[in-house]
């Protein structure tokens, strides 16, 4: 299985980005690679012949899971993490298994990930077998933050990698 992140945080190496690692090892048991910080593509994100950019596409293509996290800007995820799934073709993802993670300073944004990032990767085509999850930034590095949905969600999002597999196994 090969499980990556995504983070749209400005900052490198925030909390976001710590967030995603930990729920995509919680998932499956393993580090992400990759682990792509968003804030280290600076103005190649919007440098369409951008290599670097380009093959962090691809490399994300490739995956089975993705986390794609960003912190919450005006009630949405960052333009950081729109420039990037900005570069993907309206299927970009089929196939790929996506959680979306939104961390914010408090509850009234909680359904953001739902609303906002959720159905711009429903729109690439990526399979999303559970609800986004949302995790106020005072609790990133906290279990309780993630537990209750880690609970739901880990029976889905199995499910999901199992089904991925036999239609791999199927084309092969």
């Amino acid at each position: 299985m090969r499980v990556g992140i995504v983070v749209g945080n400005p900052k490198p190496a925030s909390r976001t980005f710590q967030a995603a690692a930990r729920l995509a090892a919680e998932l499956t048991g393993r580090a992400p690679e990759p682990a792509i910080d968003l804030a280290a593509f600076g103005a190649g994100l919007l440098d369409w012949s951008d290599t670097e950019v380009g093959d962090a596409v691809e490399a994300v293509r490739g995956l089975d899971l993705v986390v794609f996290a960003s912190p919450t800007y005006k009630a949405t995820y960052t333009g950081l993490l729109k420039l990037f799934l900005d570069r993907f073709p309206n299927n970009g993802l089929d196939g790929v298994i996506a959680v979306p993670l939104m961390l914010g300073a408090g509850p009234a944004h909680a359904l953001a990930p739902e609303v906002f990032l959720k159905p711009v990767l429903a729109e690439l085509d990526a399979v999303l077998p559970t609800r986004a999850l949302y995790v106020l930034d005072s609790a990133f590095d906290e279990a309780s933050a993630y537990e209750p949905w880690l609970t739901a969600a880990r029976p889905r999002i199995a499910a999901a990698l199992r089904a991925a597999d036999k239609t791999e196994a199927g084309q092969a």
